[in-house]
């Protein structure tokens, strides 16, 4: 432990952050960072636990403590104090693909487990964990991983999402040979699309996509394996096949109107701002989308906050963000001690610009969509709400919210965005390869297996545990490669 009293002597600091004003200009990443001497005391506040629960990745009252990945979070937290970047950055990478994705979108599980946090402020691992990287970036030390040996075995991996990314890189690492199908017209997944460019700028993908090819792994764009292309060639070709597809079956909200023009599912609306811009290298901004109209953003998570700050960007005249459960208290309440995750109240980016916007947080609480409204023409015009109550169920003891008689009102809106969370996978994308979905619509496995009932076919990420974090499906990404590794050489090297 370097600094034995610094949790002490110094306090937690985080980079410079663009004031909401300047920064929904533009659809640039708005985060700065500390010097590097002010993030080496950063470093030192780690106290350094004798039981590290910031590293801990285990479940708690049913939420995930510390980080799934396991990352050797004190060890990192001394050496950054220490200055030695370069043995961070090599400690770092013993558990970890992709810090420099995680730094940027995790919710920090990490900080949320940290002792420090127990009476003060928590240690800001993920800044340190993103200095540790563009450190390592900048001094060429994250380089392409080619493997001495071919063994001469082939790995199909389906979806080029952070699950089929880490698997992916760390196949091709050990020695087999891995094609990467994406049916988007560019890798990332979810990064790609789902996450928008200010909150995970796409060069960062793109510089860890050009590591990979160096290295050996193919990318094959454009591909809808299901769709126009059978499984059965891949299963020809291919001794593994690995469905990294994603949780991509979004909720819908089927109530009276739903088919009035000007609704969209959230991550399709994402995907066509990120795709313009991209397309267009940042010369075409999409004003079109949402200049000028009322918006209503339904979903209260990441992705209705994403959505948010984006059509914020993009002109909106006005912004609601419905979400269905009560408000969060401000701190930990007695029944949520330490170190399990927080329920606690969070105004992400998107609510703090639309705070600065129109003087008002857009969130409104305990509140659900019972009809779409449209005009003559079929266009969106608005939608009935009502409030919700938590009820009790007799049966099972669970708290479910129920419509309350008496409270219903309307809203204006010229642009509706469905951010209502996932179902699950798309069905095609398991039966073109013959295996089953469970009750949740995920990919069948065993208990604790990433192995389906055909022995050539494993799963990963969202496809198989469901609508998780980046973390865990990078998590499940490295350990479905070492199961498919070991599947095909008798051993692991992983």
């Amino acid at each position: 432990m370097g600094k034995s009293t610094g949790f002490l002597e110094y306090e937690r600091k985080t980079g410079p952050v663009s004031a909401p004003g300047e920064r929904i200009k533009n659809f640039r990443d708005f985060h700065g960072t500390l010097s590097e001497e002010q993030q080496r005391l950063q470093g030192a506040r780690c106290m350094e636990c004798g039981v590290p629960f910031c590293q801990a990745g285990v479940m708690i009252a049913g939420m995930a403590s510390g980080c799934p990945l396991h990352n050797l979070v004190p060890e990192i937290n001394d050496l950054v104090y220490r200055g030695n970047w370069e043995q961070a950055y090599i400690r770092l990478s013993k558990n970890h693909c992709f810090p420099e994705f995680t730094s940027r979108v995790c919710p920090a599980l990490c900080e949320a487990a940290c002792t420090c946090g127990l009476h003060g402020e928590p240690v800001s691992t993920k800044e340190n964990e993103k200095a540790v990287i563009e450190y390592a970036f900048s001094k060429g030390l994250v380089k392409a991983d080619s493997p001495r040996v071919r063994t001469g075995k082939t790995v199909a991996v389906i979806g080029s999402g952070p699950a089929g990314l880490a698997a992916a890189l760390l196949l091709n690492r050990r020695g087999h040979s891995v094609t990467v199908y994406e049916r988007s017209d560019r890798p990332g997944g979810l990064l790609r699309y789902g996450i928008p460019n200010m909150k995970l700028e796409k060069g960062i993908i793109d510089r860890r996509i050009r590591l990979m090819e160096e290295a050996g792994v193919r990318f094959e764009c454009g591909v809808d394996v299901g769709r126009n292309l059978p499984g059965k060639e891949l299963l020809k070709k291919y001794d593994r096949i690995l469905l990294a597809g994603g949780a991509s079956n979004p909720r819908d909200i089927e109530v009276p109107g739903r088919d009035a023009k000007g609704i969209y599912f959230a991550v399709d609306f994402l995907k066509n701002v990120t795709k313009t811009l991209l397309d267009s290298n940042f010369k075409e901004i999409p004003y079109y989308l949402a200049r000028g109209k009322k918006v209503l953003v339904i979903g209260g998570g990441d992705t209705g906050n994403d959505c948010v700050g984006t059509v914020i960007r993009l002109g909106a005249a006005s912004v609601a963000q419905l979400e269905m459960m009560p408000k969060a208290p401000a701190g930990r309440m007695a029944n949520n001690p330490w170190p399990e995750w927080p329920k606690v109240l969070k105004t992400d980016y998107g609510q703090e610009e639309a705070i600065d916007r129109f003087g008002h947080d857009p969130r409104i609480y305990q509140t659900t969509v019972t009809e779409f409204l449209k005009n003559k023409k079929g266009d969106i015009c608005g939608a009935k709400t009502v409030q919700l109550a938590p009820v009790r169920d007799e049966k099972t003891g669970r708290m479910r919210m129920e419509p309350v008689p008496g409270t219903e009102k309307e809203i204006p809106a010229d642009l509706v965005l469905i951010a209502a969370g996932f179902l699950g996978s798309e069905s095609y994308s398991a039966e073109t390869f013959g295996v089953k979905l469970d009750g949740r619509t995920n990919v069948e496995t065993a208990p604790g297996s990433y192995c389906t009932e055909n022995t050539r076919i494993f799963t990963a990420g969202d496809m198989h545990r469901g609508q998780s974090l980046v973390v865990w499906a990078i998590a499940e990404g490295t350990e479905a490669a070492a199961r498919i590794d070991e599947s095909l050489m008798g051993y692991t090297g992983l």
